[in-house]
């Protein structure tokens, strides 16, 4: 096939591929979404950062000969950098070394190392340097230095800065599961770029949110933070204006929040669903913004983006055999995954529920909301179909909480 690489710079381009039909990905819907990869020429050496999919092996190979073709330059790559194995980016990593030089000199983490061989099974045979911080590679007249990310997103992951750019490879981190025709940042609008970012982040980084407090700082106090002039991720837009997405990446993983409440129900017979818009009534008569999900049509993916953001929630589920309506669970286990409590952010949380004869529903939420670090503030078990006077209640609980994020 034929693909056409695209210029970040002079002697940098991207040669990653374009995947138009994927909707899932990690466990939650996409739109598409594309994996970059990079080739950097330097005077002396050639260099690949980072690989392509399964499946999805033609684009990558039309790129890099498209830009081989671009640079006047017979096709030969003599480095190859892997910032991390997951196979979104590595798949086709064997099969490219082969195909483009069998002796090339190969740089990962040692985790990368490990992981590679791990997945794959076929690289023990191949010398891999292990890089980390500190770390600098020359290819002649360009200096590629290497800064250990790890649980970002994975423990293998690793940054690579092309220091004479200022370009920072930054793999997982600072992504989007988008999917366009153009590269960089500038050909979208902020607020939408911004708005994916924060998906990304809620559902894969924030797990990682520590380490990347720890990171943000290792990078501001080696100055190396000033010196990036484009941030080039493995996932999106490249952002050619980094100061926004790294601003927003420092308030996300230190628990920056607004006074927003996400409430999150299920129902059967629509009881607690009638509690539900009760205590949103409430919450928004305190001038708090709520979003609202129904789990028997929302995705929990959606769920984890508003409740990075927000400084509570209200949990709501049906009591069926003593415990949680189990459509629920799903929710409850993402919750579990992500982790709130490493942003620092302290969330509050209401918990209500409609009962037939027995509870517990109640019990089952709550501890389940205390083990994802969340503060129970309240709860509200409801006999049967709520009458005038509960609806009541809700409403002030609503408010209530909604009280509580504001104190």
């Amino acid at each position: 096939m034929k693909a056409k690489a695209v210029k970040i710079t002079d002697g940098v381009y991207w040669v990653g591929v374009i995947h138009w039909n994927s909707r899932t990905f990690h466990g939650y819907g996409i739109p598409g979404t594309t994996y970059n990869a990079y080739l950097v020429f330097g005077e002396e050496k050639t260099v690949l950062i980072d690989n392509a999919y399964v499946g999805l092996q033609d684009q990558l190979d039309a790129r890099i000969e498209d830009a081989f073709a671009q640079e006047g330059k017979e096709i030969k790559i003599d480095v190859f950098v892997q910032n991390h194995s997951e196979m979104d980016h590595s798949t086709y990593l064997r099969d490219t070394i082969d195909k483009y030089n069998p002796d090339a000199e190969i740089y990962a983490s040692a985790n990368c190392i490990k992981f590679l061989e791990a997945q794959y099974h076929n690289f023990g045979d191949l010398e891999i340097n292990a890089v980390g911080t500190g770390d600098e590679l020359d290819i002649g007249g360009r200096t590629l230095k290497f800064v250990s990310a790890p649980m970002l997103h994975w423990p293998d992951s690793m940054f690579t800065f092309l220091a004479e750019e200022g370009i920072l490879f930054s793999n997982d981190a600072f992504g989007q599961h988008v999917c366009h025709s153009k590269r960089f940042d500038s050909d979208y609008s902020m607020d939408y770029l911004l708005k994916e970012a924060r998906k990304y982040y809620a559902n894969l980084v924030t797990l990682g949110s520590p380490m990347l407090r720890m990171k943000l700082n290792e990078l501001t106090e080696n100055g190396l933070l000033e010196q990036i002039k484009m941030i080039a991720p493995c996932h999106g837009q490249i952002w050619t204006n980094p100061g926004p997405i790294v601003e927003k990446y420092s308030e996300w993983a230190s628990g920056v929040c607004k006074d927003k409440i996400t409430v999150i129900y299920d129902t059967m017979h629509h009881s607690t669903e009638k509690l539900a818009f009760q205590i949103a009534e409430g919450i928004m008569s305190e001038d708090v913004e709520v979003r609202m999900y129904f789990m028997q049509e929302d995705g929990p993916d959606d769920v984890i983006t508003d409740i990075l953001d927000s400084k509570a929630i209200a949990l709501g589920a049906p009591t069926m055999m003593n415990k949680a309506f189990p459509r629920i669970g799903n929710m409850m286990y993402w919750l579990d995954c992500v982790n709130f409590k490493g942003t620092g952010s302290e969330k509050n949380a209401l918990i209500f529920s409609s009962k037939g004869w027995g509870g517990g529903a109640i019990a089952k939420l709550q501890r389940d909301l205390e083990e994802a670090g969340f503060t129970v503030t309240d709860t509200l078990d409801v006999l049967f179909v709520p009458d005038e006077d509960v609806l009541a209640e809700a409403f002030e609980k609503g408010a209530e909480l909604a009280r509580s994020i504001k104190e």
